[in-house]
C-alpha cells in the first residue's frame, strides 16, 4: 500500500533508538523526509546514515534536551531550514521516567519529569501547528503508554504523565480538526525496546529472580504470546501519519498484542 508519504517532512523526537527510530525508518521508507532529535547526536547519526543508505529520502540529525525550552525551539528551527520546509508530521516521544510509586515523591522530581514528558509536548505542538495550519494538513502523534489505560503498577509517575498528555491530546484535537491536522495518541505496551529491558531488570531485582525470568512471567499476560517488535509499532504510526488516516483522530491507539484488558 502507498501511504502517500513522499516528500513530507518529519520531526522525530526520541529518534535515536527504540520507538522513535522505528516510526523515523518506517517514514522514510514510504518515503518522508525525518529530522531525528534526541540528545545524544554519535547516536543520530548512526541512524541517520543507516536511512540515507537504504531509503529514497533525507534524514538529518538536531540534537535538543527536551527539558530545555530554548534549545527546544531552536532545533526545530533547524530541523525545518534542513528539511526545506514547515514540519508536516511530528512524533512526540519522550523518555520515560525509573520505576517508582506516586506516595510520598519529592515534588521536585515531579517538577523536573513534568518538564521533560509533557511541557515539551506541548511546546514543540504549539511550535509547528501554525505551519500545520497554513497548509492545511499535519499530523501530530504522541507516544504514551498502554498504562494511560490501565495502570501498571510501579510505573506510577510515567502513568501519570503520560495520561496528562492523552487528555491534552483529546482536547487538541478537537480544535486543530477543521485545520486538516489530526492527531492521536500511541499506547505501547511490550514492545522490545531498551526501555522494556531496563524495566526486565528492575523488576528482577525487585522480586529477587533473572531478568530473563521476569520477561517470562511478562509475556503470558501477553494474549499474542510475545513482546512487539518495534518494526510493527513503526507501521501503525506510519499509516496514522498518512493522508490514508484523515478520518482517525482523537484516539488512543493500542499496540500491545492484546495485553490490555479493559474494553
Amino acid at each position: 500500500m502507498d501511504l502517500h508519504l513522499a516528500g513530507k517532512r518529519a520531526l522525530i523526537c526520541g529518534g535515536s533508538s527504540g520507538l522513535g527510530r522505528a516510526v523515523a525508518e518506517a517514514l522514510a521508507a514510504e518515503g518522508a523526509h525525518v529530522a531525528l532529535l534526541s540528545r545524544d547526536a554519535a547516536k543520530l547519526q548512526v541512524v541517520a546514515d543507516g536511512i540515507n543508505a537504504t531509503a529514497t529520502a533525507k534524514a538529518v540529525i538536531v540534537t535538543a534536551d527536551l527539558a530545555d525550552h530554548a534549545s527546544l525551539l531552536a532545533a526545530v528551527d533547524t530541523a525545518e531550514g534542513l528539511l526545506g520546509g514547515p514540519t508536516e508530521i511530528l512524533l512526540n516521544n519522550t523518555g520515560g521516567p525509573p520505576p517508582s510509586g506516586v506516595a510520598g515523591l519529592d515534588p521536585e522530581l515531579w517538577r523536573t519529569q513534568f518538564e521533560a514528558m509533557v511541557l515539551s509536548v506541548f511546546r514543540l505542538t504549539d511550535r509547528v501547528l501554525p505551519g500545520m495550519k497554513a497548509a492545511g494538513w499535519g499530523r501530530i502523534l504522541n507516544v504514551a503508554s498502554s498504562s494511560v489505560v490501565e495502570p501498571i503498577a510501579n510505573l506510577g509517575v510515567s502513568t501519570a504523565l503520560r495520561s496528562s498528555v492523552a487528555g491534552w491530546a483529546k482536547t487538541l484535537s478537537i480544535e486543530v480538526a477543521a485545520d486538516g491536522i489530526t492527531v492521536n495518541t500511541l499506547l505501547p505496551g511490550r514492545i522490545d525496546t531498551p526501555r522494556i529491558e531496563s524495566l526486565d531488570k528492575a523488576t528482577a531485582e525487585r522480586r529477587g529472580v533473572t531478568p530473563a525470568e521476569a520477561r517470562a512471567e511478562s509475556i503470558k499476560t501477553i494474549p499474542v504470546g510475545r513482546i512487539g517488535t518495534t518494526e510493527e509499532f513503526g507501521a501503525v504510526a506510519a499509516f496514522l501519519a498518512s493522508p490514508k488516516a484523515a478520518y482517525v483522530t482523537g484516539s488512543l491507539i493500542r499496540i500491545d498484542g492484546g495485553a490490555i484488558r479493559a474494553i
